[in-house]
Order: structure tokens, then C-alpha cells, then sequence
């Protein structure tokens, strides 16, 4: 994926944390892990693993292209 043209999606973010992608994986992986309580930040929830942890910060910190789909998963989980 060039990442100077493309504009991450939530389906593009959760390949790019490893995780499946499709609506129905998506679904489920906010099923299991939300809510996410206010206090926790996104990329400290304790079900990512570190390298995920760090690309969530990251992409947030550098309000990267992944900004909004990043925004978008955080929204997801704290209202499921």
C-alpha cells in the first residue's frame, strides 16, 4: 500500500495491526473488547500486543493518515 496517497480505512488499519478485516471479524473484535473504558487510552487497552500498542501511538502522536481510521476504532470500542 502507498502510504502517501492512500487514506487509511478501518478495514486497511486492522490489516495493518494483523488482525482480520472483514465486517464481520470487525465486529466481533469490538463485541469482545469493548467497552473500553474512558480512563484507558487506545493504545494502552491490554489486548494488543506491543507492536501494535506502538503503531496505534504512534499513528496517533504523528497524526498520521491512520489518524481517523485510528479515531474511528476508538469510537467503535468505547460505544459497543
Amino acid at each position: 500500500m502507498d502510504t502517501h496517497t492512500t487514506t487509511a480505512t478501518l478495514e486497511t488499519l486492522m490489516e495493518q495491526l494483523g488482525l482480520p478485516s472483514d465486517d464481520a471479524a470487525l465486529q466481533r473484535f469490538v463485541e469482545e473488547h469493548g467497552p473500553l473504558p474512558s480512563a484507558v487510552r487506545l493504545e494502552e487497552a491490554p489486548f494488543w500486543n506491543t507492536s501494535q500498542s506502538i503503531f496505534l501511538q504512534e499513528a496517533i502522536a504523528q497524526d498520521a493518515m491512520w489518524a481517523p481510521a485510528v479515531d474511528q476504532l476508538d469510537a467503535l470500542l468505547r460505544h459497543s
